[in-house]
């Protein structure tokens, strides 16, 4: 048995995959590595896949699977998974070594001690292209450090902070208890990786360190504003899969309710932010039938999320409603660090 499994979706990543996979070997025997080859066929990717596995055969195992896109090579690294817990590291990204060995630290300590832990929160960094300060997304207004808590200790978390797949590590079984099954072929679907579980979480840490590296910055990065308007139909996808998981009656916790009404909130600003700067009509009936279908489905979420400040703005005509968009356009950048 593992301690930490951790899935590499790799899809044409031979310029960057080597520093992510290397980033990870100071967690030794402990940790297992996943390098999943989503189908690459452009460059050496399922060899050099293929390569960290010969040459480290007790902590690294290449997957190699037909095109599925980054929510079926998550799925594929789960399938696999021998850890006790289990953490996503995209390709183009990286982890900070003493912030790792401070991860497998407390990890080690719950799995010998006599708590079980769900679900273990870290700060992330956005290495964005060109930048020259980092910003790191931290949690400490909103969990108490270095204790377990459950969701009614939670402190309240900001407008525009969120606990993402790059700062959360999960338990795996609990991934497997909730049914977890990302859908093929679809971006941005690390929201539903990192919300669907939420309800099943009883027992939280946050470990106050800078973890997890998100690149940003490239042209074709799916973050991308331009990119992200040529998916808005992905990005209303996962929007409305993740209204599906949205389940009152298994949401015990007042907080917890809240927060993943936020959380809902800013996935319907950025899908609304996106049809209004496409600027084209389509997409604003797109955006039109998204709002459609929360009403249909829940009309008390609809009322909180249509009535909401950031809500609001995505649908109220003139100057007063533009200013509105743009507010929650901002906070649709921090989010998801596009530009």
């Amino acid at each position: 048995m593992k301690l930490l499994s951790v899935a590499i979706p790799c899809y044409n990543s031979e310029e960057y995959m080597r520093h992510c996979i290397d980033s990870l070997l100071p967690g030794g025997e402990e940790v297992e590595i996943l390098i999943v080859d989503d189908g690459s066929v452009k460059d050496r990717t399922a060899q050099i896949a293929d390569e960290y596995e010969k040459n480290y055969p007790e902590i690294c195992r290449a997957i190699h699977q037909e095109n599925g896109g980054h929510g079926e090579a998550v799925n594929a690294g789960l399938r696999e998974a021998k850890g006790i817990y289990f953490k996503v590291v995209d390709s183009d990204d990286w982890v900070d070594e003493e912030s790792y060995m401070e991860v497998l630290r407390t990890l080690r300590r719950f799995v010998y001690g006599n708590q079980t832990l769900d679900m273990l929160v870290c700060n992330f960094v956005y290495e964005k292209q060109g930048a020259k300060r980092k910003k790191v997304m931290n949690y400490r207004t909103a969990l108490p450090k270095d204790q377990v808590v459950g969701w009614d200790d939670v402190k309240m978390f900001m407008l525009g902070q969120y606990i993402l797949m790059h700062s959360v590590v999960y338990r795996t079984e609990l991934l497997h208890q909730c049914g977890l099954n990302l859908p093929k072929h679809t971006f941005y679907v690390d929201n539903i990786f990192v919300f669907q579980p939420l309800p099943y979480v009883k027992t939280m840490y946050y470990l106050d360190v800078n973890f997890y590296r998100y690149f940003i910055g490239r042209e074709d990065q799916s973050v991308n504003e331009q990119v992200m308007i040529g998916r808005i139909d992905q990005q209303i996808q996962v929007t409305k899969l993740m209204i599906d998981y949205y389940n009152e009656g298994k949401i015990q916790s007042w907080k917890l309710r809240h927060y993943m009404i936020r959380y809902l909130e800013i996935m319907m600003v950025i899908s609304s932010i996106l049809a209004i700067r496409s600027g084209t009509d389509e997409n604003m009936k797109k955006k039109k039938e998204l709002w459609q279908y929360v009403k249909k489905k829940n009309v008390l979420l609809f009322l909180r999320l249509r009535f909401g400040f950031l809500g609001q703005g995505m649908n109220l005509p003139g100057k007063s409603g533009r200013q509105v968009s743009i507010a929650g356009y901002k906070i649709s950048q921090k989010f998801f660090g596009f530009n």
